[in-house]
């Protein structure tokens, strides 16, 4: 039987008690981001790799297998960074790492959890709640003095059906709604403080949406890399406004994914993730940001 899952978060010895248990599937999210800067445009250019190589020769939690988040997890096709996949082909890449529906599912990465909770968050959006996050991920794993294995993982593939929750994300004409006053939801930033106040940006735009609020993910971690805890985890979401429904962003979806879990462990399950976010925001020259680009 397949360990349950109390918490959208697993301790590491949680994890570490359960190694090697039926229909367990452990994986490695990690997104490795190179940042350069673009001497035409002096603006940064963004190139992503998987964590392959770390997870081969710097080592992974025992039997983890490694996600793709780069293609096989996103939409190659949409001309935006890590729009999420159909269905089709989310229910293909997860079958491909040997997860089952009866399968429970522990992510983590080697960053700061970002990317694992993206990974959460796609489970989620297709129907599989059996899914967690490694609180801290690799970095509290090796300093709890957690077992590792080196080299790669080919994982026996397994049968996976996707039912898609729409209710997870929204699109640019919602949050284009909520800006008008015609939808009433709270907007929450993921961003750094200084994406957010327009004075940093690795968009062609830099600011905000109007009428958002910000919780930049890394204030949601305690200085460890875990996940803060109530009540300090509840006091930094206090800014957000009481509204029927809350959507969370950043500058591609990634980062706002962990507000989202935030919001999950405090029991809410009203939030949804704008997909395109700020990427595809600022690519609409008549879509406003505050400040206003310069």
């Amino acid at each position: 039987m397949a360990p349950v899952l109390t918490s959208p978060v697993v301790s590491t010895q949680w994890l570490a008690d359960h190694l090697g248990a039926d229909d367990l599937t452990i994986v490695d999210a990690t997104v490795l981001v190179d940042l350069g800067l673009d001497g035409d445009t002096d603006h940064a250019s963004v190139a992503y790799a998987t964590g392959r190589d770390g997870f081969e020769h710097d080592g992974h939690v025992p039997g983890a297998v490694l996600a793709d988040l780069v293609a096989e997890f996103s939409d190659p096709d949409s001309g935006l960074p890590f729009t999420r996949p159909g269905a089709a082909r989310f229910q293909a890449a997860v079958a491909a790492l040997g997860v089952s529906n009866d399968s429970t599912v522990v992510v983590y990465d080697t960053v700061d959890g970002r990317w694992a909770s993206r990974l959460w968050w796609l489970f989620r959006a297709y129907g599989h709640d059996a899914v967690a996050v490694l609180d801290g991920g690799w970095s509290q794993w090796l300093a709890q003095g957690k077992p590792y294995d080196l080299g790669d993982v080919l994982p026996t593939p397994a049968p996976f059906v996707a039912t898609e929750r729409p209710d997870h994300w929204v699109d640019k004409a919602f949050v284009e709604s909520v800006v008008a006053g015609d939808e009433r939801a709270a907007l929450v930033s993921g961003s750094p403080r200084d994406e957010f106040d327009g004075t940093s940006s690795p968009l062609t735009r830099a600011g905000h949406i109007p009428g958002s609020v910000n919780v930049p993910a890394e204030t949601l971690l305690a200085d460890d890399g875990t996940l803060a805890r109530d009540p300090v985890l509840r006091d930094r979401l206090a800014v957000v406004p009481d509204e029927p429904r809350t959507v969370v962003y950043c500058a591609s979806g990634v980062s706002a994914s962990v507000d989202a879990l935030a919001f999950a462990v405090l029991g809410r399950s009203d939030v949804a993730v704008y997909d395109g976010s700020l990427a595809e925001w600022v690519a609409d020259p008549a879509a406003p940001l505050v400040p206003a680009a310069a």
